[in-house]
């Protein structure tokens, strides 16, 4: 059975491009066996509601195609185009998603369009073109990957082919025996630790022949930047909430992925701030970090296991004085979208063989869990949820710091009513004007002054529609909130200062030390796409 296409489009502005699409896949030797092409416009007349029809042609397709132009269309009751409503009924069906943008980002745009282009890039790796020949050429590439993730097309993964002019004596034997140790403490594996490198690799499926995979060097490698050089970690700390120079730390970090993640992990980690404990429970004082230590730990590896290995782009860690972001080179597997992270989804890891080699360490569980386990552990701490984006070529994980401590709430000159407000959104994530009320027992007048103050200080952000639909959320990030302090600090326990480093392992080492250490009106079927 044929995979449909659904063109998306303001139907009138694109009519040539959409022709072009239809044309081209369907007189190609390859994809005509392999896809077909709704057009809206092909349709005959029919005395259904266009709006019920092109909503379950969304639904029957495997793929949205959204051809993006100058123009937003006609609007429904609610403001929202045909186009916005299929890109978000193909979202939430978990359909493979592609995005094409006419123009140049200088291109003159109605302002929902524009908006729309936007959201698509949160969620999706978005592409440019000029003239048709560029569309098709675009469209090409990425109906070829979507067929190869799917194993329509056959050939052999990147990693799992054999790594150029290395050899067994390439793979440490120290890193191997780590790795035994390792997975039979938590994973009882099989092979005894006296197993040899070789073994090891043929268990694990990380032998291409005699010679060792991408993924073998990349895992046990003495040297694997020798042979991957884009495999490698770059952390960066920024004072402020914006990147800029000069920047006061600055760690590349190589080895193996292992390695990576736990230097990685400590980097961050030495950069927050720590609240230490009493000993009444043990000999040690517990610590704890205004980030939690698991959620630094789950984007790292996460970035690590689920990255583009073929792309030049490494994994970057940028440490904001609000948040903490992990770049990701890739786009998210076929059928997996940022809000569907946020719900439980299948385990679908883009490197396989680095994933299976990562669980049998308890790096990670290989069971869909990671994302809704660092939103669960930042909730408990008092935090906004983690942020999901696809931002272009990068998948990007914001960890958010609670910026809104003892110390900025008595800069800013909250009221005791202000700072009830506050530690209400840290755990619930809002608050409305009504819940405000019957939290403070004041008028709605006085609600308002209040809340306007805090939007006016920074503190809070207004979402939602006017009215009941309103509601306030803590403001986050330099897209937002331009006047965070850049010293969060402070705790009813003892604080103390980032920037020293943290001698306790990693959360991801566990139990052992790494090798190294460490009802609205409806259009006709005629007018559906509108102007």
């Amino acid at each position: 059975m044929k995979a449909l296409i659904f063109v998306s489009s303001v139907q009138k502005e694109l009519t040539a491009e959409r022709r072009a699409v239809a044309d081209f896949v369907r007189g190609h030797v390859l994809l005509r066996r392999l896809f077909d092409v709704f057009l809206f416009e092909e349709l005959p007349a029919t005395d259904r509601r266009a709006d019920d029809l092109y909503l379950e042609k969304v639904d029957e397709a495997a793929i949205y195609l959204g051809l993006f132009g100058r123009e937003y269309g006609w609007k429904d009751a609610e403001g929202i185009s045909p186009t916005e409503r299929e890109l978000d009924r193909a979202t939430r069906k978990g359909k493979h998603r592609l995005v094409f943008v006419k123009g140049s980002t200088g291109e003159t745009r109605h302002p929902k369009m524009q908006a729309l282009i936007r959201k698509a890039e949160r969620q999706l790796v978005r592409r440019r073109f000029g003239a048709i020949p560029d569309l098709t050429a675009e469209l090409f590439a990425s109906l070829v990957q979507y067929l190869a993730d799917r194993g329509i097309l056959h050939e052999r993964p990147f990693l799992a082919a054999a790594c150029p002019d290395a050899s067994i004596r390439d793979v440490s034997t120290e890193r191997v025996g780590w790795f035994l140790r390792r997975a039979r403490a938590e994973r009882q594996f099989p092979l005894k630790t006296t197993a040899s490198s070789r073994e090891v690799l043929t268990h694990l499926n990380l032998l291409a022949g005699a010679r060792p995979s991408c993924a073998a060097v990349l895992l046990f490698g003495a040297n694997p930047q020798r042979f991957v050089p884009v495999a490698e970690l770059k952390c960066l700390h920024f004072h402020g909430t914006e990147v800029r120079k000069p920047i006061p730390s600055y760690q590349l970090f190589k080895g193996t992925l292992f390695e990576q993640v736990d230097q990685g992990v400590d980097f961050v980690l030495a950069k927050l701030a720590r609240a230490v404990g009493t000993r009444d429970r043990g000999p040690a004082a517990p610590v704890s970090y205004e980030i939690p230590k698991e959620a630094v730990a789950e984007a790292i590896v996460n970035a690590t296991a689920h990255r583009d290995y073929a792309s030049n782009a490494g994994i970057q860690v940028h440490v904001f004085s609000d948040r903490v972001e992990v770049w990701n080179p890739g786009e998210l597997p076929p059928g997996l979208t940022p809000e569907r992270l946020r719900e439980e989804h299948p385990s679908i890891p883009r490197n396989p063989l680095l994933a299976d080699a990562l669980y049998l360490a308890r790096y990670i569980e290989k069971a869909g869990t990671g994302t809704l386990d660092m939103i669960a552990r930042c909730r408990a701490a008092g935090l906004p949820e983690p942020d999901f984006e696809q931002r272009g070529g990068q998948f990007v994980v914001t960890l958010w710091r609670d910026w809104l401590t003892d110390a900025t709430l008595d800069r800013l000159g909250l009221s005791d009513r202000q700072r009830q407000a506050v530690a209400l959104v840290k755990r619930n994530g809002r608050v409305t004007n009504k819940e405000y009320q019957e939290l403070t027992e004041v008028t709605d007048r006085t609600a308002l002054r209040d809340l306007s103050d805090l939007l006016a200080k920074g503190v809070f952000q207004k979402l939602g529609t006017t009215g009941r639909a309103t509601y306030y959320v803590i403001k986050r990030g330099t897209r937002h909130q331009p006047d965070k302090p850049d010293n969060p600090g402070g705790s009813r326990e003892t604080r103390q200062k980032p920037d020293k480093p943290d001698t306790t392992i990693s959360t991801v080492q566990a139990a052992a030390k790494g090798p190294r250490g460490s009802a609205p009106s409806r259009p006709s079927q005629g007018d559906k796409k509108g102007t």
